[in-house]
């Protein structure tokens, strides 16, 4: 996506526009898990990837992978035709996320808490 694209609303200032569109495209609440099982797994099918991201329906599940595809992230290729499969993976710009996703997971390690503030 060219940094012209960002349709987002609240990117009002240019310094600020490649951390809004970068927000506005994996902050959504599944994104960043979709991303990080299919950095760990490398390419998964719906089913499997429903259960790798746990707690995620499917009809969320789907809208997310379209959002994701639509912003060039993922990758949806039919495997096969009968039975019907279809395969997700991550597109060069979406395995460039490693380090923001890995940075993610190293920040909740030091400061996020599991529900019920034990550590």
């Amino acid at each position: 996506m060219a940094s012209s694209d960002c349709l987002a609303e609240w990117c009002r200032d240019e310094d600020w526009c490649t951390i809004t569109c970068t927000a506005e495209i994996i902050g959504k609440k599944w994104h960043p898990v979709i991303v990080h099982r299919l950095l760990v797994n490398e390419a998964l099918g719906f089913n499997a990837l429903e259960e790798a991201v746990g707690g995620i329906s499917s009809n969320v599940l789907s809208n997310s992978l379209d959002d994701l595809e639509a912003n060039g992230l993922v990758n949806r290729e039919i495997v096969s035709e009968k039975p019907f499969r279809v395969e997700y993976s991550l597109t060069d710009p979406g395995e460039d996320l490693a380090p923001l996703i890995e940075a993610m997971g190293e920040w909740g390690e030091k400061h996020a808490r599991p529900p019920g503030g034990e550590t």
